[in-house]
């Protein structure tokens, strides 16, 4: 499985934006796809995901403006960010993994896969 993550840029504070992941080929059916970030000088961190490939879950800070839904006929997994903020900005990365299991989902331990990140900042 190759991820490609795409669609960051530059953006005002409140603004939105969409990232994509891209999957090389049909995402397979149980796995979890699920959106890191990380800041300068941070660790990676949990965003969201869509648990073997059902349900969503999402970080407290980004639970009601963020959204991670899937298109499986272009094999991709979205993020939509709306009313960004300053404490977004972070290079965001999309992985996955058939192993994640309810307790760990939000782990970067659980995804194997990874891709290489798209830088969003949120800046006036």
């Amino acid at each position: 499985v190759q991820l490609q993550a795409s669609g960051g840029g530059l953006v005002q504070p409140g603004g939105s934006l969409k990232l994509s992941c891209e999957v090389s080929g049909p995402i397979p059916s149980g796995y979890t796809i699920a959106w890191f970030r990380q800041a300068l000088g941070k660790e990676r961190e949990f965003v969201a995901s869509i648990f073997r490939g059902k349900d969503p879950f999402y970080a407290e800070s980004v639970k009601g403006r963020f959204a991670i839904f899937r298109e499986n006929t272009k094999n991709a997994v979205y993020l939509r960010m709306d009313s960004l903020k300053a404490e977004d900005t972070a290079i965001y990365y999309c992985a996955a993994s058939a192993r994640v299991i309810m307790s760990s989902f939000r782990s970067q331990l659980s995804y194997n896969y990874w891709g290489q990140g798209t830088q969003v900042t949120v800046s006036s």
